[in-house]
């Protein structure tokens, strides 16, 4: 528009001011006054800190979905081994999944001023008798991640920490479709041994 400014003036009642000369700052007191913007650990801007006790349950959180993610891929393994191989893929695509909810957690640290605290992820359990306790092992991962969000959700409403409730809300209802899909497999699962069984 002001590239036009001068073709404009001839039309217009009211006075046409550019941009750059709208906004003078040069001589009043917010332009001198210094701005303190507190940061976190990783020296980012920080427009709300985070109590302790969040921090510590994000930074568990975090590393509970790598966990998970390790569970998965080796019950994926699991089935690859015994040639059941829809099973594997699912598992395989489920351990991609919880690696994204990390990323998700370690993004949103970084965001609210935090620096992420990766732990060591322990070796998940690798072999079981059949596929009703890997899928059982799978439910209980999902109840863990379960728990886990409601700690935080709880956690957040107690702190007040908006930000923090609206960051989980969506995460609260995936979650429990997560646990619901592992439910329902592993429903599919006793159902098939019960029938197959004499």
């Amino acid at each position: 528009m002001f590239g036009f400014y001068p073709y404009l003036l001839p039309f217009c009642d009211v006075e046409l001011i550019h941009p750059s000369k709208r906004f003078d700052m040069t001589n009043s007191a917010t332009a001198q006054a210094t701005i303190n913007i507190p940061v976190g650990p990783a020296g980012r801007a920080m427009a709300e800190p985070m109590s302790g006790e969040m921090l510590d349950l994000m930074q568990a959180h975090l590393n509970l979905e790598r966990q998970s993610a390790a569970g998965y891929f080796a019950a994926a393994i699991w089935f690859a081994e015994r040639e059941l191989v829809g099973f594997a893929e699912h598992l395989r695509d489920e351990a991609k999944q919880e690696e994204q909810h990390a990323a998700k957690f370690a993004d949103y640290l970084i965001s609210r001023g935090q620096r992420p605290v990766l732990d060591t992820v322990e070796p998940p359990r690798q072999q079981w008798p059949d596929v009703e306790q890997v899928i059982a092992n799978v439910f209980r991962m999902e109840a863990d991640v379960t728990a886990s969000v409601l700690q935080l959700y709880g956690t957040a409403e107690h702190d007040l920490d908006r930000r923090t409730s609206v960051f989980l809300d969506p995460i609260v209802d995936d979650q429990r479709l997560s646990e619901h899909e592992a439910a329902y497999l592993l429903g599919r699962v006793k159902f098939a041994a019960a029938t197959l069984l004499p």
